[in-house]
C-alpha cells in the first residue's frame, strides 16, 4: 500500500500540460500511413501511446526519437505483415482505431490485449467496418480481443453511429483510407474531432456539414505536427486548485479544442472564474494558458450533450463536486462503465471509502455536497483515472489515503507526481 499524505501548503506556481493522448495517438498513427517524413513535437510518451508507435514498428514503419522529437517515416497506407500477433496493453485507443487500419491491410494479423483491455467492448467498432467489408473475427463474435483481422477489400461507408463514440468514428475514418469512394460518418451527438482535425494537417480533404463527416480524399503527406496539452490530464490539476485553499496555479499550453473544453463549462455552471491567455492554434487545435485559483464552488447538473466533451474528467468532477454546496448530478454518462474499469462504480466507492456521499446511479451519480472527507483505504481499480482523483483528494483529507497502487498513472501522465512536487514545494 502507497501511504499518500494530506498537503499542509497551497498550489503555487506554473506547469506544462504533457501532450494530449488523443492527438498524440493520431499523429503517430497518421504519420505511419503518410508518405514522407513526420515530426511530432511535444508527443506523450506515456504506456498507451508507446503501444501505438510499437505496434506500428512491428508493422514496418521507422520510428525513432531525435531532437526531442518523433520521427516518423512513412511510406504510405500499406504497411507489412507483422511476425507475431500485436499488442495492445490496456490501450482503448490503440484497439479501435489499430482495427480501422488494419482492416484495409492485405494481409492476416491477430491482436490482443492485457486482462482489463480485454474486457471492453469492440464491436461497436468491429461493425460498421464488416459492413465495409472486413473480415474480422474473435471471441464472443468479434465483441472482445483477441481478434483477427483477414485481407479483404473495404468499400466506402454512410454510416450513422448509435453510440457518441470519437473512436469508432476514428476506426471509419481511417478504414476509409483503404476505399474508393467517399465515407461519411454521422454523428448523433458532438465527440472528439481530433481525427478529422489531424486528417486536414497531413492534406486530407475532409468535409464537415453539421453532424456528418466525409472523407473525399486520402493521400497523406507527411506533416510537422505539435501536440497540444492534455486538457483531460490538465483536469486533476484544475480541481487541484478549485479545492486546496489559497492555491493558484497557470498550466500552459492546454488543448483548448471545443470538442474538449467541458470541464471548463462545467466550473463555470459551478460558480468558478479563470483566465485564459496566450491563445494559439497549431495543427487545427486550438490552445492556450489556463490560471485559476482556489474557489468557493455550488453543486450543478451534469448531462445531455456535454457528457462526451469530458467523459474522462468525470471522475475527478466527481470530486470537486464533493467540495460544493448543495448536490450536484450526473447522468446520461453510461459511457463510464466501458472505460478502464466501471468507472461509476469506481469512482463512488473511492469517494464514500473516504467520506464523502456519493449515490451510484445507472448512468451516473448524486454527490452530496459539501462534505469533509476523512482519509482511508482505497484501490485504483488499476485505472489511471482514479488513481490520481485519489492522489487529490488526499491533500484535503483530514488523515492519510492509503491505495494500493500507482503505477497506473503511467499510462496517461508518467510526470504527474513529478509535476505536482513542483507546484507543492515553493
Amino acid at each position: 500500500m502507497i501511504n499518500l499524505t494530506p498537503l499542509s501548503t497551497p498550489l503555487k506556481g506554473t506547469i506544462e500540460a504533457p501532450g494530449d493522448k488523443s492527438i498524440s495517438h493520431r499523429s503517430i498513427i497518421l504519420g505511419a500511413l503518410a508518405k514522407g517524413i513526420t515530426t511530432v513535437e511535444n508527443i506523450l510518451l506515456a504506456e498507451d501511446c508507446n503501444r501505438t508507435i510499437e505496434c506500428f514498428k512491428r508493422l514496418g514503419v521507422s520510428i525513432s526519437y531525435e531532437n526531442e522529437k518523433i520521427v516518423i517515416k512513412g511510406e504510405g497506407p500499406i504497411l507489412k505483415e507483422p511476425k507475431e500477433p500485436l499488442y495492445f496493453g490496456n490501450s482503448g485507443t490503440t484497439a479501435r482505431l489499430m482495427l480501422g487500419v488494419l482492416a484495409g491491410q492485405p494481409f492476416f494479423t491477430s491482436v490482443y490485449g492485457d486482462k482489463y483491455l480485454s474486457k471492453r467492448p469492440m464491436k461497436r467498432v468491429v461493425k460498421p467496418l464488416e459492413l465495409m467489408g472486413a473480415n474480422i473475427d474473435g471471441r464472443c463474435n468479434g465483441q472482445f480481443l483477441p481478434l483477427s483481422i483477414k485481407a479483404s477489400e473495404l468499400k466506402s461507408i454512410r454510416y450513422k453511429m448509435p453510440v457518441d463514440s470519437a473512436q469508432v468514428k476514428s476506426a471509419i475514418l481511417l478504414a476509409s483510407l483503404y476505399t474508393k469512394g467517399n465515407s461519411t460518418v454521422i454523428e448523433e451527438g458532438i465527440t472528439r474531432n481530433h481525427t478529422e482535425n489531424m486528417l486536414k494537417a497531413f492534406g486530407a480533404n475532409v468535409e464537415i456539414k453539421a453532424n456528418e463527416i466525409t472523407l473525399k480524399s486520402n493521400n497523406l503527406i507527411g506533416a510537422n505536427i505539435f501536440v497540444p496539452g492534455d486538457i483531460s490530464s490538465a483536469a486533476f490539476f484544475i480541481v487541484a486548485a478549485l479545492i486546496v485553499p489559497n492555491s493558484l496555479i497557470t498550466i500552459k499550453n492546454v488543448n483548448l479544442n471545443e470538442t474538449r473544453t467541458g470541464i471548463l463549462t462545467v466550473i463555470k455552471q459551478m460558480g468558478a472564474t479563470y483566465e485564459i491567455s496566450n491563445r494559439t492554434m497549431v495543427n487545427n487545435e486550438a490552445m492556450g494558458d489556463i490560471t485559476i485559483k482556489h474557489q468557493s464552488l455550488f453543486g450543478t447538473v451534469i448531462e445531455g450533450d456535454l457528457i462526451p466533451l469530458l467523459i474522462d474528467e468525470l471522475p475527478i468532477i466527481a470530486l470537486l463536486a464533493t467540495q460544493c454546496e448543495g448536490q450536484t448530478i450526473i447522468r446520461n454518462a453510461e459511457e463510464l462503465r466501458v472505460k478502464e474499469t466501471d468507472r461509476i462504480k469506481a469512482t463512488v466507492q473511492t469517494l464514500n471509502a473516504l467520506g464523502a456521499e456519493v449515490i451510484e446511479a445507472r448512468d451516473g451519480m448524486i454527490i452530496q455536497g459539501k462534505t469533509s472527507l476523512l482519509g482511508g483505504k482505497v484501490k485504483s481499480f488499476y485505472d489511471h483515472r482514479i488513481a490520481m482523483m485519489a492522489v487529490i483528494a488526499s491533500f484535503i483529507c483530514e488523515n492519510n489515503v492509503l491505495i494500493d497502487e500507482l503505477n497506473s498513472i503511467n499510462i496517461s501522465y508518467p510526470s504527474f507526481l513529478k509535476d505536482l512536487k513542483t507546484l507543492t514545494e515553493h
